[in-house]
């Protein structure tokens, strides 16, 4: 499967949900193999995501937009079943960033917003199910 370092099995294939929406629902499973976890993170076809929530400021948005979309659906799928403490998603998002290529000039503030501002959309295993 892995020869132990991180990396998408498969491809991210989805569609937009809506024209009034920036929602994707996953077309297929998407699996991740998270050295992290030493496990395969998979997220079902049919799961809806927003990718990473990126404010549209001019220069924000160009720096960090469209920036790692795998890593986001990855990262949005742990945060809704809360399968993993809040903290150890975004290390697999980070960890995720990484393994789409992105460059660790933005790996770390797209991981250290998500730790900032994304407690609010977490949910606790219990809460999840």
């Amino acid at each position: 499967m892995s020869n132990g370092s991180s990396e998408f099995l498969t491809k991210l294939r989805d569609e937009r949900v809506s024209l009034f929406t920036k929602d994707r629902v996953l077309l297929a499973p998407l699996a991740y193999y998270s050295a992290l976890l030493a496990d395969v993170v998979l997220v079902p076809a049919g799961f809806v995501t927003d990718y990473a929530s990126v404010p549209r400021a001019p220069l924000t948005y160009w720096l960090f937009g469209g920036v790692g979309d795998e890593a986001a659906v990855v990262h949005d799928h742990l945060y809704e079943t809360g399968i993993v403490p809040r903290d150890v998603a975004d290390a697999v998002y980070g960890e995720a960033l990484e393994a789409c290529g992105v460059p660790a000039w933005r790996r770390g503030p797209m991981v250290l917003a998500v730790r900032l501002f994304g407690a609010g959309r977490y949910l606790p295993a219990a809460v999840a199910s």
